[in-house]
This record gives C-alpha cells, sequence and structure tokens, in this order.
C-alpha cells in the first residue's frame, strides 16, 4: 500500500467486540491508522499515548486515530483501558489486513511493521510514515498532512 493507492474494504473489532469497517471509519473524516507490533509494549505505548495527546489536533482537522495490531479484543481493551487512550484499536489476530496493507512480516518476533496511513475520505491513501524506532514522528507526520490536506500549515 504506497500515496495514491486506495484501501480495500474490510471489517475488524475494536477493543470494544463492536465490528468497524474502512467505509463506516472514513465517512466522518480523513482516517489515521496506525500498525503496532504488540500492545502494552513500551514503544507501542510511546507511540499510542503521544496519539491520545494529540487528540485535539487531530479532532481539529476532522481527523480519526485508529490502532491496529494482531493482539486480541480483550487486550486492546486491557491497552486502551490501561492509557486511556480514547480511540478505536482494532484486533487483527490472523493479519488479513496487515497483509492487505503491507505491513506483515514473515519472520521474526514482531507480526507486523510499526507502520502508519493517513487515509482519506475516499479511501485514497495520502501519505505513509514508515519507522520502527521514532514513536512520535507517526502522529506528527500524520498531522503535517492532514494540515496541508486542510491547506493550513
Amino acid at each position: 500500500m504506497d500515496v495514491g493507492d486506495v484501501v480495500g474494504e474490510f471489517t475488524l473489532r475494536d477493543q470494544q467486540g463492536t465490528e468497524r469497517s474502512l467505509s463506516e471509519l472514513v465517512r466522518e473524516g480523513p482516517l489515521v491508522l496506525y500498525f503496532y507490533p504488540v500492545a502494552m509494549t513500551k514503544g507501542c505505548t510511546a507511540e499510542s499515548c503521544h496519539f491520545r495527546d494529540l487528540s485535539a489536533e487531530f479532532a481539529d482537522l476532522g481527523a480519526q486515530r485508529v490502532g491496529i495490531s494482531a493482539d486480541p479484543v480483550e487486550r486492546q481493551r486491557e491497552f486502551s483501558d490501561t492509557y486511556e487512550l480514547g480511540f478505536p484499536l482494532l484486533s487483527d489476530p490472523d493479519g488479513s489486513v496487515a497483509r492487505m496493507f503491507g505491513v506483515r512480516r514473515s519472520f521474526g518476533p514482531l507480526p507486523v511493521k510499526r507502520w502508519t496511513f493517513v487515509i482519506d475520505t475516499d479511501s485514497s491513501v495520502l501519505a505513509v510514515v514508515r519507522s520502527e524506532t521514532r514513536m512520535a514522528l507517526h502522529a506528527d507526520r500524520a498531522l503535517e498532512v492532514l494540515r496541508e490536506r486542510a491547506g493550513r500549515r
């Protein structure tokens, strides 16, 4: 999945067990979908909390934040509740959505790459952020892209 590609429909359960589909998520505005390797780990917590801390900035741009990992619904709920994240965390236990986005790893201890996709309301990819070690980069870069989209600097 790269800039300009159109994301195909998918449906996964969030941390409450509610089914969430791509078409539903982008209906309300642009979507920042970030893949993280494992809930409750140091790097994933730092990344998710940074997305949480920038909630007002994302809301000002009409954008939603959604995290996704292979963790089961119950683990996603624990992660969300522990850190009061306040946005959907989707469970992709079989890695089907991760494969669709090209972030599924074929080997190693981590199931997915730490990548973020900024998706417009027509389901097209506006930007891709790739960094395994710079946790804050994902939310910060997504905001830059959304500001450019809105004609703001």
